[in-house]
């Protein structure tokens, strides 16, 4: 009994300690984001805000004023007012980066769902060898890729443009989400193609009506996974953006520590807003999430 509690107590506190580890810096960067220069940059620093102020997020609503170089080199971050000159950037590449995570989904589940049903449900010569060759794609690293990528958008004359960025990411989320699917698919008893089969169903019928609807978990899988890969990368989005009408939050969350001066609150302001989307994906499809990461994990 003894050594059971023990045990309990020890699991307790490994999973405290790892809490503390992932949550540490989100915590910070959301209280520092309520946190002037000054306070931010004292020491000993503190979780919570002595005097908490709204005006690094008023900032980032208000950034249209005109940013100079007399206006940089006046700036004292100190007094919490400094504005980086590319902050009037940082609203619409948020929406930016909304548009290509959404189209990628939209695109990513339009390709990935009919391939894994036909790889599941459809034998045929080479199927094996189909699954593995797309996940081999996944084993190169991206930054490998960046220069094959960049040839081939260049070729399209799609350069700085949001097209760019929606072309490559299928590229790397498809072959991953059509991994997920077809061993979600494969979990499904055959029996239920054979039924709609002879019920008259096609093929296309006996996926939007008999596997989507049981699929629910893994399509929530490949959204999160999907959405969050779009809207986090940053080294793609660095090689094909070059001006503000195509660049994405990630390009220009880290032009602001490119200026004259930095303003750590203001970056932190920056970041909360950047991971509102996706907590409230999560929070939304909280309950299908591990469900469906571990979708076709256990057969039978």
């Amino acid at each position: 009994m003894n050594a059971k509690i023990g045990r309990r107590i020890g699991l307790a506190l490994a999973s405290l300690v790892f809490v503390l580890y992932i949550l540490a810096p989100v915590a910070w960067m959301v209280s520092s984001s309520f946190q002037n220069e000054a306070e931010i940059t004292s020491k000993p620093p503190h979780w919570i805000p002595h005097q908490p102020t709204l005006e690094n997020f008023a900032a980032i609503f208000q950034a249209d004023k005109e940013v100079t170089y007399e206006t940089r080199r006046q700036g004292d971050t100190a007094t919490g007012g400094y504005i980086p000159s590319t902050a009037k950037n940082l609203l619409p590449a948020m929406w930016n980066s909304t548009i290509v995570a959404v189209m990628v989904v939209i695109l990513n589940l339009l390709v990935s769902i009919p391939a894994a049903y036909a790889l599941a449900k459809i034998r045929f010569v080479g199927r094996s060898s189909s699954i593995y060759l797309m996940l081999t794609t996944r084993v190169i690293p991206d930054i490998a890729l960046v220069v094959p990528f960049f040839l081939f958008i260049r070729k399209l004359g799609l350069m700085d443009s949001l097209s760019s960025l929606v072309i490559t990411y299928l590229a790397i989320t498809v072959p991953f989400s059509i991994f997920i699917l077809v061993s979600y698919f494969e979990g499904l008893p055959d029996e239920l193609d054979k039924a709609a089969r002879v019920d008259g169903c096609s093929r296309l019928q006996t996926l939007l009506h008999v596997f989507l609807p049981l699929a629910l978990p893994s399509l929530v899988a490949v959204v999160l996974f999907t959405f969050l890969t779009s809207w986090n990368e940053f080294l793609l989005a660095l090689m094909f953006t070059q001006t503000p009408a195509s660049q994405t939050m990630p390009i220009v969350v880290a032009s602001f520590t490119s200026d004259f001066t930095i303003s750590f609150s203001f970056i932190n302001a920056a970041g909360v807003l950047a991971i509102i989307p996706p907590v409230i994906l999560a929070l939304m499809f909280e309950r299908y999430i591990v469900s469906g990461l571990t979708a076709g994990a256990v057969k039978g």
